[in-house]
């Protein structure tokens, strides 16, 4: 089978050197293996997504500026609500309604998982209709599948093989939009992605996405959770801990040949300062990047500012 990985930016801010590192991580995966590199922007969550047009444009334009070009075009997931309703007809009867706000989950589930998840315990699954009339009187209903606690293995390059348990999450929100674990299944069973490389934070999320692309009929990827680029605190680095965007290092003097030199150091493949060098520089396949292939804010911060 031909490798397909893809990337899937949301556009509510511009990409700091944390997130460029996790993209050249897939994109030299994906071109060592001579497979395809996709992309997509994940536009759905409208408050959030900030001027999503011109956001979008500004990421698009620091990839293209990396030499991180992408194969077929540009998948907005705020133009496929159609599939997303298709998808969620095919499931059926594993549906069911949930009228729960999130202060009641908080009460009634057991402790939140380390990436602060709270695992649903169930409470509108066995509702009566008479009860589901009721409750639709007081607030819209999101959606969720019916998954029952069954666990759930997937593979990761650098983790290995890792279970979780998968509760009976939300499909679509109250408000009617597609909720992020539903809807990226479905664009990745479109684009026909059998490899996905994205941030580590993300690892506790993919049994239960890999599930549902089996719902689906789908083969569920294999993954590659690349450690991420941190604060003094060992906490995902943002804008407000001095995340550095390729637009800063330009500002401040840096030629585009010296950001590649940075992140391909940080993964572990030594400066190189064309994407060309770095691919010869890869090892053999499976490759591992440098473990636990953490780049942290601090050092981040003083390599930019020189």
């Amino acid at each position: 089978m031909s490798v397909v990985d893809r990337y899937a930016p949301s556009p509510t801010s511009d990409l700091h050197l944390g997130n460029l590192r996790t993209a050249l991580a897939g994109w030299l995966l994906t071109r060592a293996a001579r497979g395809s590199w996709v992309l997509r922007l994940e536009d759905l969550d409208r408050p959030r997504v900030k001027a999503a047009g011109e956001m979008a444009a500004r990421q698009l334009a620091d990839l293209k500026a990396l030499g991180l070009t992408w194969d077929g075009v540009v998948v907005r997931q705020s133009e496929r609500l159609d599939a997303y309703r298709d998808a969620l007809s095919m499931l059926g009867d594993r549906t069911y309604e949930c009228f729960c706000t999130r202060r009641e989950i908080a009460e009634a589930a057991s402790a939140p998982h380390g990436d602060g998840y709270r695992p649903y315990p169930g409470t509108c699954s066995q509702l009566t209709e008479a009860e589901r009339q009721r409750r639709r009187r007081e607030r819209p209903a999101a959606i969720r599948i019916r998954a029952e606690g069954v666990s759930f293995t997937i593979l990761d390059r650098f983790a290995g093989e890792v279970s979780g348990i998968v509760d009976d999450f939300v499909l679509v929100r109250g408000d009617g939009t597609p909720a992020y674990n539903f809807a990226v299944v479905v664009d990745d069973l479109f684009q026909k992605v059998t490899r996905i490389t994205r941030g580590a934070d993300l690892l506790s999320s993919a049994p239960r996405q890999a599930w549902l692309a089996t719902q689906f009929g789908g083969q569920p990827p294999v993954y590659s959770h690349v450690g991420l680029v941190t604060n003094r605190v060992g906490v995902r680095l943002a804008k407000r801990d001095g995340a550095v965007t390729l637009a800063d290092l330009r500002a401040a003097g840096w030629e585009i040949g010296e950001v590649i030199a940075a992140l391909t150091e940080s993964l572990g493949l030594g400066r190189h300062e064309t994407l060309e060098g770095a691919l010869e520089a890869m090892p053999p396949l499976p490759v591992t990047f440098s473990a636990p292939a953490l780049w942290t804010g601090e050092r981040l911060i003083a390599t930019a500012s020189r």
